[in-house]
């Protein structure tokens, strides 16, 4: 018999009946560059399953109509619609006895994977009884809703465990990481990988023959899951957990530990309610409505870059010539030749190119995971000492010292050699591009990329307009950051731009709180107890007292603040982790901090201290139009600094805190420690005080 979907009309699905008797279901959502998991989707696949029960075909195969990958998962704008109007509960509920009825199919179903499946798109395979995926570097599997501050709820939390064992199984969902298709075929998330091009008949093949798992990878679905396992791996997971995130801050990851450890024995009914009741508690916080509004920050910065950003070279910039090859310059232009460039790097002296080319080799080896493509990528990155590149680059990057007449010097020799269309720019940190515009040719293509370090890790670029630069090239500068893989974020060339400006009185209020005798190790617990993601004494630190105090130099005019003796006494040698020796000591990378004698306490205003002039500062940046709202703001404080995620970004944690507040308390430290805590001008702004959504 095969199944008949006559009168049957849909918008989001396709349905092919093969010669062999397999049903090949399409998903195609409508009006959608890729697919995603509406309500509307999921109504119809219910439907599409309902046919098929009534009528089994021989095999059930469920593929992408698109190209460029399977499934995202949910559609997250609907899920936020749905949580506003309170009805998460109907959509985890839906989803999930969508999925059920697919997995009581009386007939082989097969999920057959190419690109991106992630979230839903994964629970949905899961429901599958078998899993093929293609074996193209584009195929990635994951379930990543712990970074949306909730779980999988369509059944991801109660089947995985059971199909690869419950240690991999919650690595996976506890991390949100994503796996390559031979990767999920050793884990036993998919039953076979195989080329593209074969994809569909190799899953209406497996439907057909069906196949066997491992007699290990069933005995671990089994045995890791039994109660004694479970109340063994439980609090293992939930210290491991809790060494990069406070249950407080981050409640998912335990909430899914927990979820399990209770009802991982139980019958997949019982895990399934358990699942969506946790869920649907978990999509109601804080946390998890700042996480999804960061997704679409995200997805917001990247359509900054245009839709030609991605394409790997960017067209009109093939050549990236830089100019300093420091620790900066060395990885921007290393990175760079990672993603697809050709890149051209010079300094004054041939030794600081080789050990930059050196940091560049452990780049690609860390990359390049196949090592046959190292040498084309690292063939990329050619030294370059008499700057014969300049010539023909399309993008010159300067990265030298901090001095705005250095880099003036530099620019005026550099320019004229320069093509007509090449751009020219800046990695200062702080200095005004109009100090540096001077005498330069033309302005209207002279601009600021202030990348972050350590560039491979930080996501953040900022890209500093000045007023003669040309809206081509802010479009064309994002554009080329977006090929990097960064987040563009357009501020104005003032000094210290967005994040530095924001940092750097949070970092200065620590020092002076270090000058007076507060520990360090008492002050960076109090950042990270905020959510920071290192405190500020070791984060000077990292970056450098050299580089910290440059920028002092650079900034404290400008805002009104003194830089402390901690900062200003910066030696040779002892320069921070760089020299094994800053405001700690440092050894294998690690801070050394003192120990604290039991009975100190702790000042109780230590923690407004530290984050009310980020927040003050936050909102005098606003106010400056140092960036074009307050959703950018956030977007490049969070990405830029690490400020704690789950808070939503400085603007956001003013909103939810209450703006007037948070100026009652700048308002005490003022009478307590000084006028450096007074209210900066724009906390008057009607944006602090928006609902929150």
């Amino acid at each position: 018999m095969t199944a008949s979907f006559d009168g049957l009309r849909f918008s989001h699905w396709r349905t092919q009946t093969r010669p062999d008797g397999v049903v090949v279901l399409h998903l195609d959502r409508a009006h959608a560059s890729v697919n995603s998991f509406s309500q509307d989707v999921l109504i119809e696949l219910g439907e599409l399953v309902e046919r098929l029960a009534i009528d089994p075909p021989r095999g059930v195969v469920i593929a992408s109509g698109k190209a460029n990958g399977f499934i995202a998962g949910a559609d997250l704008k609907e899920f936020q619609e749905y949580d506003r109007k309170g009805t998460v509960n109907d959509a985890i509920r839906r989803g999930q006895a969508t999925f059920q009825k697919l997995a009581e199919l009386p007939c082989p179903t097969v999920a057959a994977i190419h690109g991106f499946c992630m979230g839903g798109g994964t629970e949905l395979s899961l429901a599958c009884r078998y899993r093929l995926a293609s074996n193209d570097d584009s195929t990635r599997i994951g379930l990543p809703e712990t970074k949306l501050g909730i779980f999988p709820g369509w059944g991801g939390s109660a089947r995985l465990p059971r199909l690869i064992g419950a240690p991999a199984a919650m690595d996976l969902m506890l991390t949100g990481r994503t796996v390559s298709a031979s990767a999920a075929r050793a884990l036993g998330l998919v039953d076979k990988v195989v080329d593209k091009a074969v994809l569909i008949e190799s899953a209406a093949a497996l439907a057909l023959k069906g196949a066997v798992r491992p007699f290990k990878q069933r005995a671990m679905g089994w045995l890791t899951n039994t109660l004694p396992a479970r109340k063994l791996l439980a609090p293992q997971m939930t210290r491991q957990v809790a060494r990069k995130a406070r249950k407080e801050h981050y409640p998912a990851p335990y909430a899914l530990i927990d979820t399990w450890e209770r009802f991982g024995g139980k019958d997949i009914n019982a895990r399934l309610e358990a699942e969506r009741r946790a869920v649907v508690k978990l999509a109601a916080t804080p946390t998890a409505r700042n996480l999804i509004r960061i997704f679409f920050l995200t997805e917001r910065l990247k359509g900054l870059g245009g839709k030609d950003g991605g394409g790997m070279p960017l067209p009109g910039i093939r050549h990236v010539h830089v100019i300093g090859a420091g620790v900066m310059g060395g990885d921007i232009a290393a990175w760079s030749a990672y993603r697809g460039f050709e890149v051209t790097l010079q300094d004054r002296e041939q030794r600081y190119i080789d050990h930059a080319l050196t940091r560049a080799q452990a780049l690609f080896e860390k990359k390049v995971r196949d090592p046959a493509r190292r040498p084309a990528v690292a063939a990329r990155l050619k030294s370059d000492l008499a700057g014969a590149g300049v010539e023909s680059a399309d993008l010159l990057i300067e990265a030298i010292i901090e001095d705005p007449e250095a880099k003036r010097e530099l620019y005026a020799a550099v320019e004229p050699r320069l093509k007509p269309d090449a751009l020219l720019t800046t990695n200062t940190s702080s200095i005004p591009l109009a100090e540096l515009r001077t005498h330069i040719a033309r302005p209207a293509q002279f601009g600021g990329l202030h990348y972050f370090n350590p560039v491979a890790m930080m996501p953040l670029v900022e890209v500093v307009h000045h007023d003669g630069m040309s809206a081509e090239t802010g479009q064309r500068l994002a554009a080329f950051c977006k090929a990097l893989d960064k987040y563009p974020v357009p501020v104005a060339g003032t000094p210290g731009f967005l994040v530095n400006r924001v940092l750097f009185p949070y970092l200065l209020e620590a020092a002076t709180a270090y000058a007076e005798g507060i520990p360090g190790a008492v002050i960076d617990k109090a950042a990270v107890k905020f959510g920071m993601p290192m405190g500020p004494i070791e984060l000077i630190d990292t970056v450098g007292l050299d580089v910290a105090a440059g920028v002092g130099k650079e900034l404290s005019p400008f805002l009104g603040l003194q830089v402390p003796a901690a900062l200003a006494a910066v030696t040779p040698d002892s320069r921070g982790r760089k020299d094994g020796q800053g405001l700690y000591k440092w050894e294998n990378g690690k801070a050394v901090k003192p120990e604290v004698p039991k009975d100190y306490q702790a000042p109780a205003d230590l923690e407004d201290r530290l984050i009310l002039p980020l927040l003050n500062e936050a909102v005098a940046c606003l106010h400056d139009d140092v960036v074009a709202d307050a959703d950018l703001l956030d977007a490049g404080v969070i990405f830029g600094t690490g400020f704690a995620p789950f808070r939503g970004g400085p603007i956001q944690h003013i909103r939810a805190t209450g703006a007037d507040a948070l100026i009652e308390r700048l308002r005490t430290l003022q009478a307590r420690h000084g006028d450096r805590f007074a209210p900066r001008p724009g906390w008057d702004n009607p944006v602090l005080r928006e609902p929150i959504a």
